[in-house]
């Protein structure tokens, strides 16, 4: 666990002119073609359902019901690649988050998931990440992503942590459509 900390907190100090610079821009993207507000937060459930709050640059239209809200032109762009989820470096920073981990859940999922899915719990054993293998294979739906994920919580690896942050990188570049991997036939995650 401390390797993987001190991996997390390398990795980003070493980066952090780089995404400081992305982030900005992306930040002045949104407000030119969006307005404000520029940054979007919400609470969520990270390791042993502690609660935090997540940040990240708004992708979303404004209307005042949730279920009517749809990517902006740019935050879809930016969803696309991964890129809005940048200020989450902050979160990896303070320790809430690491690079690679399980996506953090909103708290009124978290109680309903586990009891349909019961493996779904063993993602609360490590700390949720900015990205997953669920997010490198594509997953869709509750059913493969709490595979995924409790794979992930128990066989995870420095190794491991690094092939995910290198298909991240490649899936920022060509976006995910394109740059997801495919699961195996047996729908397990190869080590």
């Amino acid at each position: 666990m401390r390797t993987k900390r001190l991996l997390d907190l390398g990795l980003v100090l070493a980066t952090a002119p780089l995404f400081l610079f992305v982030t900005a821009v992306l930040a002045m993207g949104v407000w030119v073609m969006d307005g404000r507000p520029i940054f979007f937060h919400q609470p969520r459930a990270g390791q042993d359902r502690r609660l935090y709050r997540i940040w990240k640059l708004r992708s979303m239209t404004l209307e005042p019901d949730p279920r009517r809200r749809r990517p902006t032109r740019f935050g879809g762009w930016m969803r696309q690649r991964g890129l809005d989820e940048l200020p989450q470096l902050l979160n990896v920073l303070k320790g809430d988050m690491s690079l690679v981990g399980p996506r953090p859940l909103m708290p009124e999922d978290v109680v309903r998931f586990v009891q349909q899915h019961p493996s779904f719990a063993a993602r609360f054993d490590v700390p949720p990440g900015i990205t997953g293998l669920a997010q490198v294979f594509g997953a869709r739906g509750v059913t493969l992503t709490a595979q995924l994920d409790g794979d992930y919580a128990r066989s995870r690896t420095v190794a491991m942590d690094l092939g995910i942050l290198l298909r991240t990188l490649w899936i920022n570049l060509v976006g995910k459509r394109r740059g997801v991997r495919q699961l195996p036939p047996d729908g397990r995650a190869p080590r």
